[in-house]
């Protein structure tokens, strides 16, 4: 009895699971699921947990994986707006977006059954958008001549629109991998950075010698003005010493020999300051001070003389 009862529990829960794999699926949180009614998309599902479904052949499930791809084209070779060669790789990573066109496109529901379509796409706007842009966009001497940014969001642009449209794939990024050059192409850009190089060269000296010709001549400005000043002070003490000058020779006009005595006096001083042995005549002017008494030598004072 025992036995019967183990065996119709066993039975029971045999057939319990066998109805749970017959009727239901699960959907993880990193998937999608594509659900058919006799082979034809009738829905899709991408909130996870236990779902309900009638059994083969009446629906069938189709599990995608929902988390981001990566895909990495091969490094070919493609042609700059003025047919430079260049071999170019980029890389990507897309998603599954709708999953319906998804299983329509790519019944397999794989990532490498959806990479040959996806390579087709990258080529074509890798292709195009390289085709718009000379050479000096991807190599140059001068950073902000480089525009891989642009480039890239270009190819961006044209691969999202297509991959959606057609194969219900959203791509959420593509960037290039590896810059390279044909080596019928390596001697013509070294030759290129050269005279790159050489212009630049040229630049920054015709700039120096242009800094140079303003420096000297805001120098030559500067000096200009400090000789006119200077000039005009000169000019100026120039003119207080005549004027000073003039007055001391109406005095001396009017007493001619306060004059002569003053100048004697001036050069004996001149004479005698280093303490100086002479053997002279006595004579000679200016000594002849030294023999004349003090009350000779003295000028005339202008109150004692008469008209």
């Amino acid at each position: 009895m025992r036995r019967n009862s183990l065996t119709l529990l066993v039975g029971a829960l045999l057939l319990v699971i066998f109805l749970l794999l017959l009727f239901t699926f699960q959907v993880r949180q990193t998937e999608v699921a594509v659900v058919t009614t006799f082979d034809r998309p009738t829905g899709f599902i991408d909130q996870p947990g236990l779902k309900f479904k009638w059994p083969r052949p009446i629906q069938r499930v189709y599990i995608f994986d929902k988390r981001i791809q990566n895909f990495e084209d091969r490094f070919e070779q493609a042609l700059t707006s003025d047919n430079y060669s260049v071999l170019v790789n980029v890389y990507s990573g897309w998603t599954i977006v709708e999953p319906q066109r998804f299983f329509s496109s790519f019944p397999a529901g794989t990532a490498a059954a959806a990479e040959p379509a996806l390579a087709g796409l990258i080529e074509s706007a890798k292709n195009a958008a390289i085709g718009r842009h000379p050479f000096t966009d991807f190599v140059s001497t001068d950073p902000k001549q480089l525009k891989f940014v642009e480039i890239e969001n270009e190819m961006l642009n044209a691969v999202k629109q297509d991959a959606l449209s057609k194969y219900g794939i959203g791509i959420q990024f593509l960037r290039i991998k590896r810059l390279g050059l044909p080596e019928s192409v390596t001697q013509k850009v070294f030759d290129r950075m050269t005279a790159e190089r050489g212009r630049e060269v040229e630049r920054l000296k015709a700039q120096g010698d242009a800094e140079a010709m303003n420096i000297k001549s805001a120098a030559d400005r500067d000096r200009a003005e400090i000789l006119a000043k200077a000039e005009s002070d000169a000019t100026a003490i120039r003119g207080q010493a005549d004027a000073e000058a003039a007055k001391s020779f109406a005095a001396f006009e009017q007493n001619p020999e306060l004059a002569v005595f003053l100048l004697k006096l001036k050069a004996l001083e001149q004479t005698l300051k280093d303490r100086s042995t002479l053997i002279l005549d006595e004579r000679t002017s200016p000594f002849d001070l030294l023999n004349k008494p003090a009350a000779a030598t003295q000028p005339r004072s202008d109150k004692n003389t008469r008209p």
